[in-house]
């Protein structure tokens, strides 16, 4: 890591990073984990539960797209500060929403959703242009490490939500809940003094306008897209499928479905991050997608459920680089496009992370009820939740083989738009 002349040190301000990540896997990951409880205890539909999803990662992307010239023209620090704020009060206020509206809940919900996603919005806009800034010459392998915490920080929630449900009782979801509200405050604090890198001066960045005419650039935010949408949509309902559709128990299913899934995609980027400079994360993203396309069907329609949830394990580390690697991939060839090529970038993975789960959630409650499968929803001998759940995952797969056709697209382009 090399340092400015004044011999600034950003290591303080890269472990706030690694940790901005770890909240950003608490905003994503914690409502997942609660599809089930919330299901039982209010009747909620999987296309309601996944509406939640939906409405996570949409305020993410219009707080992405918002906020950049924002952040290009004043600075990191108040947004990152104020990042941390909304996502600790989204957290209290999903936690005590059906005590505000006990009437209609779900509304609570969605509300809080929308507040604490505003704080998953601007992180996910920041901490890699923050990264980006800091003088190194390793810029995939630092972007790589950063966003491992976000799968470590995935591994921390699964576990310990899913032991605290388990020890407490699924009605005592509220005060894990506040418990994990102690993260962003304390990056919050965190935040307020470590030194941050400036951004790109004005005369020197790249405009917007420019930099959305480029083909390539087009078809790198369909490559983050649709990645995302492999990996969050793998990551959202892996619970409920290892559940409801493999008949696990919710500690087995969580553990061994949504953990391992969570520690392959960290494994992934960690190894990246080592192995990195000696192959191309383009080459690298291509094998994963391919693979990722492999597990989605595999999970869909084996037979055996150990396989089925070996398949939904092994999409972590398919599908590890497909989100970093695109955002590589682009401050590569547009490297004075500033934050807003970030947030763009950012934008186009919340669209495919939201409307991933969504649509698996809309192909898991009407798929099952149409005329033309109901004999064959008798014929494979499974409930109509179970068939439900296999046919929304397998719908997945279009996700991972759409981010290969970009990536192909983009290593014949490299040099030339």
């Amino acid at each position: 890591m090399h340092t400015q002349p004044n011999s600034i040190s950003y290591k303080p301000t890269i472990l706030a990073c690694y940790i901005g990540n770890f909240v950003q896997a608490i905003l994503i990951n914690l409502t997942p984990i609660l599809f089930i409880p919330l299901r039982e205890q209010y009747g909620f539909s999987y296309e309601q539960l996944g509406l939640l999803i939906l409405i996570n990662f949409t305020t993410q992307v219009l707080v992405d797209l918002a906020f950049s010239g924002l952040v290009d023209k004043y600075g990191f620090r108040r947004f990152i500060v104020a990042a941390h704020g909304f996502a600790a009060a989204g957290l209290l206020l999903f936690a005590v929403a059906p005590l505000l509206f006990p009437a209609t809940p779900y509304f609570g919900f969605a509300l809080a959703t929308v507040v604490f996603s505003c704080g998953g919005g601007l992180l996910e806009l920041l901490l890699s242009p923050i990264v980006n800034a800091i003088p190194t010459d390793e810029k995939a392998t630092a972007m790589a490490v950063l966003h491992s915490f976000y799968a470590w920080g995935q591994v921390a929630v699964v576990l310990l939500t899913t032991l605290l449900l388990f020890l407490l009782g699924r009605t005592e979801w509220p005060w894990i809940l506040v418990a994990w509200t102690l993260m962003p405050l304390v990056n919050l604090v965190l935040f307020s003094f470590v030194p941050l890198a400036p951004p790109i001066p004005e005369d020197q960045r790249m405009g917007l306008g420019a930099l959305v005419r480029t083909r390539y650039f087009v078809v790198a935010v369909l490559a983050i897209l649709f990645g995302g949408a492999a990996e969050v949509t793998m990551a959202q309902w892996t619970s409920a499928f290892a559940e409801r559709a493999l008949n696990l128990p919710k500690v087995v299913g969580d553990v061994a479905g949504v953990a391992l899934f969570a520690a392959m995609l960290g494994f992934g980027r960690v190894l990246y991050s080592i192995f990195g400079q000696r192959v191309s994360v383009n080459r690298v993203m291509m094998g994963g997608a391919i693979m990722a396309a492999c597990c989605f069907v595999v999970a869909a329609l084996s037979p055996v459920n150990l396989i089925a949830l070996l398949a939904c394990v092994l999409c972590g580390l398919a599908t590890s680089l497909l989100w970093p690697g695109a955002l590589v991939l682009a401050a590569e060839r547009f490297p004075l496009a500033g934050a807003g090529m970030f947030a763009i970038m950012a934008a186009g993975g919340d669209v495919g992370a939201a409307a991933g789960p969504w649509l698996v959630g809309v192909v898991t409650d009407h798929v099952p009820g149409l005329p033309v499968v109901g004999g064959l929803v008798s014929a494979t001998g499974l409930q109509s939740e179970q068939f439900g759940l296999r046919a929304g995952l397998l719908v997945g797969t279009i996700f991972p083989l759409v981010a290969y056709a970009c990536l192909r697209w983009m290593r014949g382009h490299r040099t030339a738009d």
